[in-house]
């Protein structure tokens, strides 16, 4: 499988408050070399100590914001992944603070593809979140109640979506 062949090997720090998304996610993802932690402390000090292929940081419960930052410092791409935070104010504040992907915590069946997307965009110089859209904007519509949300913020979607890596 493609996916298996963008992912495999591939050194990923997960970060999330709920040990048995961790334990989950560690499984789905059992063909990288995973490393994880449960608070911003620790997954500060793992992302200081090593350096990673992408990280997949959890919102809430973690202060996934503060550790986005730390993850563009040291230029790690970073998979939101979140339950609590999954709003459309929060899909454009990851996009505007240098997340690669946005991905609900309810789909993470399919993390191996979302990381692909996002290790494969990085590989050939193309957005992430274009395809991250094509991938999932059926599901934020839904969620969102409709495609409104992208059209009261059209200028910044287009911009978003038409953004290169590298």
């Amino acid at each position: 499988m493609e996916t298996e062949k963008i992912i495999e090997g591939k050194r990923i720090l997960i970060v999330d408050d709920e040990k048995d998304v961790l334990e989950t996610l560690v499984e789905i993802m059992s063909i990288c070399k995973i490393d994880t932690a449960s608070s911003f402390d620790e997954a500060k000090t793992m992302m200081e100590e090593h350096n990673y292929d992408i990280v997949i940081l959890d919102i809430m419960g973690v202060d996934g914001y503060e550790l986005l930052k730390i993850a563009n410092s040291r230029k790690f791409p970073a998979l939101m992944l979140t339950a609590h935070a999954l709003s459309s104010e929060d899909l454009k504040r990851s996009a505007e603070d240098g997340a690669a992907y946005y991905a609900p915590k309810e789909m993470m069946g399919n993390i191996q593809e979302y990381v692909a997307d996002v290790l494969e965009g990085i590989e050939k110089g193309k957005g992430t979140w274009e395809r991250m859209m094509d991938r999932l904007s059926g599901f934020y519509d839904k969620k969102f109640k409709g495609p409104d949300w992208r059209e009261k913020e059209k200028e910044f979607w287009e911009k978003k979506l038409k953004q290169r890596i590298g």
